[in-house]
């Protein structure tokens, strides 16, 4: 019989994160753990990360759920099939405890050449949202440890500051050297996108996620069929529960790349939805991060590896955090690796 339970943890940020929404100073993730009564040494664990204003799960309802997933009457089966259409974090990491459990409970749901050490995963180089100055540093940081991929967060400041940034990177670092991604987690009004696209255009950025904000698939689509600059899906993402919605949003947008947050889309299983329609549509796709701490990002690390993608994936999130879990993973130069020398210290949370 498998018998669950949850835990809680905030995490602080090292430096405060700048989102469309604001600025982050910490952030909550809830930890589910199962055991089988008839084994309880083994301890499956998942990480439901939560971004409250940017994550689609209803907040008043989100602990209320976990004692329902743990504690109620209704199967795992039930809540990783339609029971959970509204709280897909919550999703993922029941799904992540129960690929974890069934694999032993030593974190290592996807066995491969990464988990082994042997290769690691080609990552970008995350310029988060603030002033010129803070900016401009992380980008020297960046490209002083090796990135060959850098994705900015535009749209906090002046847009011709942000230019400017762009232009910068541009004169030391061409097009061969240095992939540019930019993120305006939809910060430009549909009156003024194609305009701004052109410009940065010039630049020779390699995609921009999510123009503008989600929900304006008619605008969206008109962006995407004459944009200089390929866009990428990102928040437009969330909220779509069936492989009917998916395919009906690709059928009208027809975007040129979908970026995947398996704990923002309700795990790995839900995940792959998106990439079969993207697939069948021609679009490129790539997978990152939501914030999760080490458990969530290892978890999402290991599936990405499998999915045999090239391109650079958005999985440099596990160094933000001051009291993040210690773990495996490192970041070295412009890639993710696994260590299985440095051993997971559960400690901090308290199990």
């Amino acid at each position: 019989m498998l018998q669950f339970s949850y835990k809680k943890h905030v995490f602080r940020f090292k430096r405060p994160a700048g989102t469309s929404r604001g600025v982050l100073r910490q952030k909550t993730s809830y930890y589910l753990l199962v055991r089988n009564t008839e084994n309880p040494d083994i301890t499956g664990m998942g990480e439901c990360s939560t971004i409250k204003g940017l994550s689609p799960d209803p907040w008043e309802r989100y602990e209320e759920t976990l004692e329902a997933v743990c504690y109620g009457p209704e199967p795992p089966e039930y809540w990783l099939g339609s029971g959970l259409d509204d709280f897909p974090s919550i999703r993922f990491g029941l799904e992540t405890a129960l690929f974890d459990r069934q694999k032993g409970g030593r974190r290592i749901l996807f066995p491969s050449a990464f988990t082994e050490g042997r290769e690691g995963i080609p990552i970008n180089g995350l310029i988060w949202m603030g002033d010129t100055g803070f900016m401009k540093r992380q980008i020297r940081e960046k490209l002083e440890a090796g990135f060959r991929c850098i994705k900015l967060k535009i749209g906090a400041i002046d847009f011709e500051k942000e230019l400017e940034l762009l232009r910068m990177i541009r004169q030391e670092h061409d097009e061969k050297e240095l992939e540019l991604r930019v993120d305006a987690n939809g910060a430009f009004a549909p009156e003024e996108a194609m305009e701004k696209l052109k410009q940065l255009s010039e630049l020779g950025i390699h995609s921009i996620e999510q123009p503008i904000r989600q929900g304006q698939w008619e605008e969206m689509a008109k962006l995407c069929e004459k944009s200089p600059v390929p866009i990428a899906l990102d928040e437009e993402l969330t909220g779509l529960k069936t492989n009917e919605n998916i395919q009906k949003m690709m059928e009208t947008i027809h975007p040129q790349y979908l970026v995947l947050k398996p704990s923002l889309l309700g795990g790995f299983s839900r995940s792959r939805w998106y990439i079969h329609a993207a697939e069948q549509a021609g679009a490129g796709w790539w997978v990152t991060s939501a914030l999760e701490g080490n458990i969530g990002l290892n978890a999402i690390a290991q599936w990405t590896f499998l999915l045999e993608n090239t391109m650079p994936q958005g999985l440099g999130t596990g160094q933000l955090f001051t009291n993040n879990v210690p773990s495996p993973l490192f970041v070295q130069g412009d890639q993710l690796w696994f260590n299985r020398k440095n051993r997971w210290d559960l400690s901090r949370f308290g199990f």
